[in-house]
Order: structure tokens, then C-alpha cells, then sequence
């Protein structure tokens, strides 16, 4: 006993596809027309895709100098905050010293207070 097979695309072989899925078309033949359509088109997106890319490149390297130049900056001003501390700190033993041995420091009438008019002049030592 043979067995007969359903021809493709027939209602059986339609019914056993995903529900809810279409049949496929069949690819019409395309003209020379619709080809040189496809390929400038195709040709116009790589153009389009290197241009891209290329942006996104001098924007990665302008990024990356901008990054160096900061980094260089970044060590420069710490250099100088290192420096500026060892400054204060020699200032700040140096006036330990010197305030040992002021004479205006040390002598007992810079202490009294006396009225002065002039503002600035009342922060000046006495």
C-alpha cells in the first residue's frame, strides 16, 4: 500500500505551521533596474557606515588627548600642592622660632589695649 504525500504548499502542509505565521512569498524576480537599485544603496550605507566610524574614532582620540592633557595637568598641580605644603610647613617652624624670641612678642605693654581709629591698624601687632 503506497502512501500519498500532500504537495507543497497545500492546506496540510499550511495548517502544520506556526499558528499564526504566514506563508512566506516566493521572491519575485528582480529587474536590472531593482539590482542597481539594491547596490547603490548598499554602496551608499558602507559609505555612510565608514563615515560613522571614523567620527566615532576622532571623537575616542580627541577624548583620549583631552584625558592626557588633564592627567599632565593633574600632576602638575599636585606637584605644587606638595611644594606649597613644604613652604607652609618651613613658614610655620619659622615663625615658631621667631615667636621664642620677638621683642614685641615678649614685651608686657604690647598686650594692653589701646584705641586705635583705624580699623586695618587694629590688626597689626601692638
Amino acid at each position: 500500500m503506497s502512501q500519498v504525500l500532500p504537495a507543497a504548499g497545500s492546506v496540510l502542509q499550511r495548517s502544520v505551521a506556526a499558528p499564526g505565521s504566514q506563508p512566506q512569498p516566493q521572491p519575485q524576480p528582480q529587474s536590472p533596474e531593482d539590482d542597481d537599485r539594491k547596490v547603490r544603496r548598499r554602496e551608499k550605507n558602507r559609505v555612510a557606515a565608514q563615515r560613522s566610524r571614523k567620527k566615532q574614532t576622532q571623537k575616542a582620540d580627541k577624548l583620549h588627548e583631552e584625558y592626557e592633557c588633564l592627567e599632565q595637568e593633574n600632576t602638575v598641580l599636585r606637584r605644587e600642592i606638595g611644594k606649597l605644603t613644604e613652604e607652609l610647613k618651613h613658614l610655620s617652624e619659622a615663625l615658631k622660632e621667631h615667636e621664642k624670641t620677638c621683642p614685641l612678642l615678649l614685651c608686657p605693654m604690647n598686650f594692653m589695649p589701646v584705641p586705635r581709629p583705624d580699623p586695618v591698624a587694629g590688626c597689626l601687632p601692638r
